[in-house]
């Protein structure tokens, strides 16, 4: 089962494995991308910024529910 820390392109190196961008992290810049030009409106407590990255994480952590056949 996958957690919020799998490395997305893990590398071996000898018997190690090397972490670099965790799969949560992969998977949010993904949900970024596929946002393209969408407007957030942003608020006294949160920019348009924050709401997207927020939103992002909130994505990339369902894809991980789903992945591990959650919902």
């Amino acid at each position: 089962m996958a957690s919020k820390n799998t490395p997305a392109f893990p590398i071996v190196v000898g018997e190690e494995v090397v972490w670099g961008m965790s799969l949560r992290d992969y998977f949010a810049g993904q949900a970024m991308v596929a946002f393209g030009d969408r407007r957030w409106d942003s608020s006294p407590d949160e920019t348009a910024t924050e709401k997207a990255a927020r939103a992002a994480y909130a994505t990339a952590d369902a894809m991980l529910a789903a992945r591990n056949g959650g919902a």
